[in-house]
């Protein structure tokens, strides 16, 4: 059973200045997001990464520039057209402050699965290129470099949220319910009766417990009791809450 990284690409001029980037060019990692982009870079130097895959847009490009760098063996940035930022629409380039005044936001923030952006995209239409490509190029990575493989994909805000409540189980309409903060982490292991979520919304910590989980059981069954988890599992800060509606966008 492989292993993704769900890596959010770090803080942009967009997200700083609280405007809707969607997939216009040239929003760029801002000074804050540079440096977490290195310190991410540097949680995964203890992960030996089979591949690495990003969203096309820049942003995310930038942040899998860093992470490619740290490796021990530099891998080659690939580009997935499914992991990209949802299709806003109208709203592209829109301040926050300015469409939480729209009578679809509350839609987006209540029923998202029934939102879709005027000119643009449904959550609905983003959360399943999305949950097809993660799936799909999981089982590749498996079938290529075994079951304890670890690859990581760098996406955006709306797009890993998701992914993870897929793997949860959850409909469409509780993902809002997930955040995602810029340059965290969030950890599925796939496997061919269900995902395991490992990791949500991580923003520190060491990586290096990735692959040392002892096989319990069945690799498919859920430890009853919870298990003795990795054998090397470092206490990792608890990932910092939200407050208020949760925002679209990257």
């Amino acid at each position: 059973m492989a292993t993704v990284i769900l890596v959010r690409h770090a803080r942009t001029t967009a997200n700083a200045s609280g405007v809707l980037a969607g997939r216009a060019p040239g929003v760029l990692l801002d000074e804050v997001g540079r440096d977490q982009a290195q310190q991410m870079a540097a949680r995964l130097t203890e992960v030996p990464l089979v591949a690495l895959v990003s969203s096309p847009l820049e942003r995310c490009r930038e942040t899998a520039a860093q992470i490619a760098g740290a490796q021990e063996v530099r891998p080659r940035i690939e580009l997935d057209e499914g992991l990209t930022e949802c299709d806003y629409g109208d709203w592209q380039g829109g301040t926050l402050k300015e469409l939480a005044e729209q009578p679809l936001w509350r839609t987006v923030q209540q029923q998202p699965s029934a939102a879709r952006f005027p000119g643009g995209e449904s959550l609905r239409e983003m959360a399943q290129r999305a949950i097809d490509a993660v799936r799909e190029r999981d089982k590749r990575e498996e079938a290529e470099h075994g079951p304890g493989a670890v690859w990581a994909a760098v996406s955006h805000g709306d797009v890993i949220k998701a992914i993870l409540a897929d793997a949860l189980g959850s409909h469409l309409d509780h993902f809002q319910r997930i955040v995602v903060d810029p340059a965290s982490v969030s950890i599925v292991r796939y496997t061919d009766g269900r995902p395991f979520v490992l990791t949500v919304n991580s923003p520190s910590g060491d990586l290096s417990w990735l692959g040392t989980r002892p096989p319990e059981v069945s690799p498919e069954d859920s430890v009853v009791g919870g298990g003795a988890g990795p054998d090397h599992a470092p206490a990792r800060p608890a990932a910092p809450g939200a407050s208020g509606p949760s925002q679209p966008g990257s």
